[in-house]
């Protein structure tokens, strides 16, 4: 079976079924989740920022360590994500139903599973949870609506977000419990001209 058919075959008409309830929804409800869609990614950086920032005062090497890899981490996600992406070359949804969708369909060729902002999205949640619990409260809510406005705006099926999410998750969370082995690095730095970026005053 064609890949295409495959895909359609797995969630196509609960994709259709999504995309056709937007439609009917408000242009300004489509507007602020099109908007969420295209920029939200920018809220994990800040919290990943953020993280880092409260790391510095809670005097713990171990937290501190984690959140300086959350980026490494977060480009880890992306990169392995995008390996599977390119294996795959599934065709955008948009393209094979032809549906009529918040958002301009994405070209040929570029290829929809699985989700490069779902997994975006889930390794900095993860990281960011792991690291601070409070603001990871925000970020892994935030992270599951980043996946579910990819398929309401008709970029994505479902199952390209859900496999975005696992894949995601699954990096960052081997990645940053791995990035607890640079504690003792962090401990070391609060000792050199280097140390506002892991300790506070």
């Amino acid at each position: 079976m064609p890949l295409a058919s495959t895909a359609t075959s797995i969630d196509g008409g609960l994709y259709t079924w999504i995309t056709e309830l937007a439609q009917r929804s408000p242009a300004a409800l489509d507007s602020v989740i099109r908007l969420w869609s295209d920029y939200g990614l920018v809220l994990f950086a800040v919290l990943m920022l953020a993280s880092w920032w409260r790391s510095r005062s809670a005097a713990d090497p171990v937290r501190t360590a984690m959140a300086l890899c959350a980026p490494l981490v977060v480009v880890a996600g992306y990169l392995a994500n995008d390996l599977v992406k390119s294996l795959f070359h599934e065709q955008r949804p948009c393209q094979t139903l032809h549906v009529v969708t918040v958002e301009a369909c994405p070209a040929l060729g570029d290829w929809s599973f699985p989700s490069n902002h779902a997994a975006i999205a889930a390794a900095a949640a993860t990281a960011v949870w792991l690291t601070d619990r409070r603001l990871g409260a925000i970020a892994v809510p935030a992270a599951v609506l980043m996946a579910a406005s990819r398929v309401w705006i008709g970029v994505h099926y479902p199952h390209d977000v859900l496999i975005g999410l696992m894949t995601g998750t699954l990096v960052a969370w081997l990645l940053t419990i791995a990035a607890r082995r640079c504690a003792p690095a962090v401990t070391r730095l609060r000792d050199t001209p280097l140390r506002p970026l892991v300790a506070a005053r």
